[in-house]
């Protein structure tokens, strides 16, 4: 499938299908962006909107999150979980205020330079935000790609990383890229998901290694397991002159 086939797909999906209600969907700019995709990072939608809308209303711009006291920060992040998230939004909302007067850098190589964002989250606030031409790749995203291409192979291995990296790049378009990014995040949550993904109503299904090759549920590649250290014990026979050995 060529790269406007695969856009068109996705966005004519995403008109019809995509959800487009979502608090952080609404007066959308660069601090609410960053904020909801750091409380989406493993955890789920239903989960964050109540999060965010109180977050939102205690701090509802950088500079209030930034003077803030952090544990009063970190209360409100109670049950997230991963607390390190909530101490490096404390301490982007600080460099952001003080240091940038208040305004995120619009472009990805900028923004992974702030604590607690990585290269997805920095395509997420400069393609929604910004409207700037940048790839995501998060946890939906690597799996609906890893599908399409069948690429094997755990994620979290640096090759096979760099391989989805290279697909997701490809398929980024420079129109509607705010649209396109919400609508792969869509797909992943919603119709391509871990356990039971519903082929039949994805619109890259036709073209689908993964589908064609029956077996989606195989990608992508699971952690590999740990070996376990074998034990063993070896035992120390003395002989005794006098007699025989006890």
């Amino acid at each position: 499938m060529s790269p406007k086939k695969f856009q068109n797909a996705v966005l004519n999906w995403f008109d019809q299908y995509g959800r487009t209600n979502l608090p952080w969907q609404q007066s959308i700019n660069p601090y609410r962006v960053w904020i909801s995709e750091i409380m989406l990072q493993q955890t789920q939608v239903s989960t964050v909107i109540p999060y965010f809308e109180r977050f939102m209303h205690s701090y509802p711009t950088v500079d209030a999150l930034a003077a803030a006291p952090l544990d009063e920060v970190l209360h409100h992040w109670t049950g997230l979980g991963y607390y390190a998230r909530a101490r490096n939004l404390h301490k982007t909302a600080q460099l952001v205020s003080s240091e940038l007067s208040g305004q995120f850098p619009d472009n990805v190589p900028q923004l992974i330079e702030l604590p607690g964002i990585g290269r997805s989250t920095a395509g997420a606030i400069s393609s929604i935000a910004f409207k700037n031409q940048a790839t995501i790749l998060d946890g939906n995203v690597k799996r609906v790609l890893a599908r399409f291409s069948a690429t094997d192979g755990w994620p979290g291995k640096s090759a096979v990383v760099e391989k989805l990296w290279l697909i997701a790049e490809t398929y980024t378009p420079f129109k509607r890229i705010a649209d396109y990014t919400q609508a792969m995040m869509d797909l992943g949550a919603t119709l391509c998901t871990r356990s039971s993904p519903n082929c039949e109503q994805c619109p890259l299904m036709k073209d689908c290694k993964a589908f064609k090759q029956g077996n989606p549920q195989d990608y992508p590649g699971k952690k590999p397991k740990k070996k376990l250290p074998v034990r063993t014990t070896c035992f120390l026979m003395i002989k005794n002159s006098d007699g025989p050995c006890c």
